[in-house]
C-alpha cells in the first residue's frame, strides 16, 4: 500500500532554536562548575529583545547575558536589531521551587523506607515520555526526519563555510517520503526556505539550493522526475530570526524528536538538568529503543514511560512493536524493566549526564546522531539472548 509521510527541521538561527541554543549553553555554563546544578530555563526573543526567565540552584556563578551574546554570536547574528552585541536581554531568573527540591532531593520511596541509592533521587516532574527506533536507516531513524536534518545542517554548513555566503541563519526544511508499506521508496517532495541577502534572485537561490544543498544530502536514488522541489515558496525571505517572528524555548519539540513519528509526551528538552525527566527519561528511552532494534527483537518499537513528581520509579511502561516483535510487546515490556534501570539517578548514571553536553542538541535533532551517549549500543549483546 502506497502512503505518504512528512516531517521537517529548522536551521539553528530558527527564532525557536536561538532560544533552545541559548537555554542550553546556560545549563552547560551551569554544569561546568556545577555538575549537580538544577536548571529549567526559558528564553523568549521577539525582534530586538531577548527575555530569559527560569529556575536555577547551583554552586555557579554565570554571566546569563554574557552566555546568551557568545551563542548569538556564534548562530549567526551579527546583524540587524538583534545583533549579538545590540539586543536588549533582561533577565529574571530565580532559584527552584523548594516544594519541587523536596521530591528530587528525597523520593517519596527514600523518605518512606530508605531504599537503595537510586531511589534516593526523584523524578523532577510528573508526566510522559516516548522512545522510538525503527530500521528505516542506519542511525534507526525514520528517513523523513533525518533527512530533513541533514538538510537543514546542510543549509547552515554552506553559509557558515562561504559557500553560499548570501545565506542568513533562519531557514526551514521538510520532506515528504513515499512508502510501500513500512518500505521507504523515493522522496516525493522537499521543501527548503532560507534567509537570504536581499541582492539575491530567487532563480539563483533555486539553483545554488540544489545543487549544494539537496544533491549532496538527498540520494539520487531517491529522487525522480515527480520529486517536487520547492525553494522559498513565498518568494522572498530576507526578514528572518527573532526580527520576523517571536522565538520560544521548547516550541519545536516534535523537530527535536521523531519528526511526528512517534507521539510526544509534551515536555521540551531545552535549558533543563537532567533531574527532569521530560529530558533524561526520553533520551533513555530512545536509548532502550535503539538497543531493542539493534538488537534485533524487534524491527520497530515505541516505548512509553511515566513518571510521578518525587517518585523515583515510573509508574508504567508501554510498548508497542507494532507486529515485528520476536515475542509479545508485554514479554519485551518485561525485558527491558529486567535490563534497564528506569530510576532517574540511574539514568543519570548510565548515561553520563551531568556534564555539559547539551548546547549541540539544540538544532537538527536530539537523536540519531552518534555523538551523543544515548545512541550507543552497548546494550546489544546482553538483549540478544531474548531473541
Amino acid at each position: 500500500m502506497k502512503k505518504f509521510f512528512t516531517s521537517e527541521s529548522v536551521t539553528e538561527g530558527h527564532p525557536d532554536k536561538v532560544c533552545d541554543r541559548i537555554a542550553d549553553s546556560i545549563l552547560d555554563e551551569l554544569l561546568k562548575q556545577d555538575a549537580y546544578a538544577r536548571s529549567a530555563v526559558e528564553c523568549c526573543a521577539a525582534y530586538d529583545t531577548l527575555f530569559l526567565t527560569g529556575e536555577v540552584t547551583a554552586n555557579a556563578h554565570v554571566n546569563y547575558k554574557a552566555v546568551a551574546r557568545k551563542a548569538i554570536e556564534e548562530i549567526g547574528y551579527t546583524f540587524g536589531g538583534f545583533s549579538f552585541d545590540r539586543c536588549e536581554i533582561i533577565e529574571k531568573i530565580h532559584g527552584q521551587s523548594q516544594d519541587i527540591a523536596r521530591g528530587v532531593n528525597t523520593s517519596a520511596e527514600y523518605r518512606e523506607s530508605g531504599a537503595d541509592a537510586y531511589d534516593a533521587v526523584g523524578a523532577g516532574d510528573q508526566g510522559m515520555m516516548f522512545g522510538y527506533a525503527c530500521r528505516e536507516t542506519k542511525e534507526l531513524m525514520p528517513m523523513p526526519v533525518v533527512l530533513a536534518h541533514k538538510l537543514a545542517r546542510r543549509l547552515t554548513a554552506v553559509r557558515k563555510d562561504g559557500t553560499l555566503s548570501y545565506l542568513r541563519p533562519d531557514g526551514k526544511t521538510q520532506v515528504t517520503v513515499e512508502y510501500e508499506g513500512k518500505t521507504p521508496v523515493r522522496v516525493d517532495t522537499i521543501v527548503v526556505s532560507t534567509q537570504h541577502a536581499e541582492n539575491v534572485s530567487q532563480e539563483t537561490i533555486r539553483e545554488d539550493i540544489l545543487k549544494h544543498v539537496i544533491e549532496p544530502i538527498i540520494p539520487a536514488a531517491l529522487r525522480d522526475g515527480k520529486t517536487r522541489l520547492y525553494v522559498n515558496p513565498t518568494g522572498l525571505f530576507t526578514i528572518g530570526g527573532p526580527e520576523g517572528d517571536s522565538g520560544l524555548t521548547g516550541r519545536k519539540i516534535v523537530v527535536d524528536t521523531y519528526g511526528g513519528r512517534c507521539p510526544h509526551g509534551g515536555g521540551s528538552f531545552s535549558g533543563k538538568d537532567c533531574t527532569k525527566v521530560d529530558r533524561s527519561a526520553t533520551y533513555m528511552a530512545r536509548y532502550i529503543c535503539k538497543n531493542v532494534v539493534a538488537a534485533g527483537l524487534a524491527d520497530e518499537i515505541e516505548l512509553q514511560v511515566a513518571y510521578a513528581i518525587g517518585v523515583a520509579r515510573p509508574v508504567s511502561v508501554f510498548v508497542d512493536t507494532f507486529g515485528s516483535g520476536v515475542c509479545g510487546d508485554d514479554k519485551i515490556a518485561e525485558i527491558i524493566q529486567k535490563e534497564f534501570d528506569l530510576r532517574p539517578a540511574a539514568i543519570i548514571e548510565t548515561l553520563g549526564l551531568r556534564r555539559p553536553i547539551f548546547a549541540p542538541t539544540s538544532a537538527y535533532g536530539h537523536f540519531g546522531r552518534e555523538e551523543f551517549p544515548w545512541e550507543r549500543c552497548d546494550k546489544v549483546e546482553s538483549l540478544k539472548k531474548y531473541r
